[in-house]
């Protein structure tokens, strides 16, 4: 693809790699805060509530509903200099505000109806007086403090969507870094005001949130799109994104959907269950971050200006193009976490309330999910060639066959394997999911992946392993980890990191890959 497109992503992902090394300080400092507690259990059941909604319009839902419409509005203005795009925004952000200001307050006055939805297991130890009755209670609090967070994030991921669109990415990229500041100096600062140290933690999402709707403004301002809202519900542009939203809202977030379901059921297993699964899915998050969403991020605006400009050839080569690179970059993610999940695991979270066993049972649900990421990251890449094209209609198919299969291999998994079964089904039920995106863009006409980026995916595939041999070649045991200080933990794995990244670099040039597969001359 273009350098222009690589340069963009590269900022993006860089970005983001900001944000996602302060999230795992974050993630460092709860474990060592509360572990995986019953506090931590509850705490990570407040935030996933919001972290689902920031999934649903940060990163999903919204933007693919939205970028569309106002790239073809911005390409109308192009062509007649007119002022149409300022006056969607306006109509945009002031409809938006309107229904997202009540739906947040119905949410903090009815956060017990969510709990009960979402933790349905607590909910029935507190009718009964069963033993985790006090989840129930704790969970109710500090989803009222969290809640808010809606509101905030909503507009700031109205702001990132119309930044993004012009072509200015590295502040919306930027942005969770804030959220990350903040919940880590509320754990640090306020932990000790609180006698369940999760209240300061649900603050830190509070302020973390005000603090990324606040830093948007002066970008909006400088770049001449800071308008006024304004009531705008039978507007044309506002009546085509709630077409497109509705069905969006469900059809890009299935995956996060899943991880709810999952939340439900897991309030049925024993306490820690929840937090085994945060700390793996946010290991997991890391690359799908910094690699999928990264790149997912810079080509929906470029693909909706080729869908609007009628150019299938180069719609088609960017898709490719974006395969490739998510390939490059996440295949030996996924054998590099696999072979060091226990190591990387230990050096950041076991201090603290966070044990050795602890350990061990988020590394099992760590390689569950590893199994699914590069579909996670695929899901990323393909989805935004319908959304560009303004079809939610498939996605949400798609996605309704892959939220009930994930429920199905629940019912199936979680029995033989607890929560290790939950997160066997979420990469199962992604898989499907981004084998039937692909299968319907080919179907379609739109896009079928070339036997040139076919072949460079299975070279990586075995430069990664090559990799993969190599780590697990140097590592020492996990008996050999456990008497070593943190400082030589620390150091060994990151020697062991950088070994890996030069063999898998070294195992591409061998296999053929060269600089020319990912960039174009265009």
């Amino acid at each position: 693809m273009s350098k222009k497109l690589l340069k963009s992503g590269l900022i993006v992902s860089f970005m983001t790699l900001i944000s996602r090394v302060l999230g795992l300080v974050r993630d460092v400092v709860i474990a060592d805060k509360i572990g995986t507690s019953s506090g931590a259990d509850v705490f990570f059941f407040a935030n996933k509530i919001p972290n689902f909604l920031r999934r649903l319009f940060a990163e999903g839902a919204f933007a693919q509903a939205f970028v569309p419409v106002l790239s073809e509005y911005q390409e109308a203005d192009d062509k007649n200099g007119g002022n149409e795009t300022r006056e969607l925004i306006s109509k945009v952000s002031g409809t938006l505000g309107v229904i997202v200001s009540l739906v947040t307050l119905f949410g903090m006055i009815a956060t017990p109806l969510f709990v009960a939805l979402f933790g349905f297991g607590w909910f029935l130890d507190w009718l009964n007086d069963g033993p985790n009755a006090d989840k129930f209670d704790l969970a109710s609090s500090l989803l009222t403090i969290t809640f808010p967070y809606l509101w905030f994030i909503s507009f700031t991921a109205l702001a990132g969507a119309v930044l993004n669109t012009l072509g200015k990415f590295a502040a919306a990229a930027f942005t969770p870094v804030l959220l990350n500041v903040c919940i880590i100096a509320a754990a640090i600062y306020l932990s000790a005001s609180f006698e369940q140290p999760a209240f300061a933690l649900a603050w830190g999402v509070f302020l973390g949130g005000l603090a990324q709707f606040l830093f948007q403004i002066p970008f909006l301002l400088k770049a001449g799109v800071l308008v006024k809202p304004s009531w705008g519900w039978h507007h044309a542009g506002v009546k085509k994104i709630r077409k497109l939203l509705i069905p969006a809202l469900f059809g890009v977030s299935v995956t996060q959907i899943n991880l709810l379901l999952d939340t439900l059921i897991a309030s049925f297993l024993i306490t820690g269950s929840i937090s085994w699964l945060y700390y793996a899915d946010r290991l997991l998050e890391f690359p799908l971050g910094l690699f999928g969403i990264g790149i997912a991020t810079v080509i929906l605006p470029s693909l909706s200006r080729l869908h609007a400009k009628q150019n299938p050839e180069e719609f088609s080569s960017t898709l490719d193009w974006a395969l490739k690179v998510v390939s490059l970059l996440g295949w030996p993610a996924m054998a590099g976490l696999m072979v060091l999940a226990q190591p990387i695991i230990m050096v950041l979270f076991m201090r603290g309330e966070f044990s050795q066993n602890d350990v061990f049972q988020v590394s099992y649900a760590l390689y569950a999910y590893l199994s699914g990421l590069l579909s996670f990251m695929f899901i990323k890449v393909l989805a935004p060639g319908y959304y560009a094209r303004q079809d939610t209609k498939t996605p949400v198919k798609i996605g309704i066959i892959a939220m009930v299969t994930n429920m199905v291999f629940n019912l199936l998994l979680a029995p033989v394997f607890g929560y290790v079964g939950l997160a066997i089904a979420t990469a199962l039920s992604a898989t499907l999911n981004g084998f039937l995106l692909y299968r319907g863009l080919k179907i379609l006409g739109i896009y079928q992946l070339s036997k040139q980026t076919l072949l460079v995916i299975i070279r990586l595939i075995v430069a990664a392993l090559a990799m993969a041999a190599v780590i697990n070649y140097l590592s020492p045991s996990f008996d050999a980890w456990l008497p070593l200080s943190f400082t030589e933990q620390a150091i060994k794995l990151i020697w062991l990191i950088l070994v890996g990244a030069a063999s898998y670099l070294i195992s591409c040039v061998v296999m053929g890959i060269r600089l020319h597969h990912f960039v174009s001359k265009s």
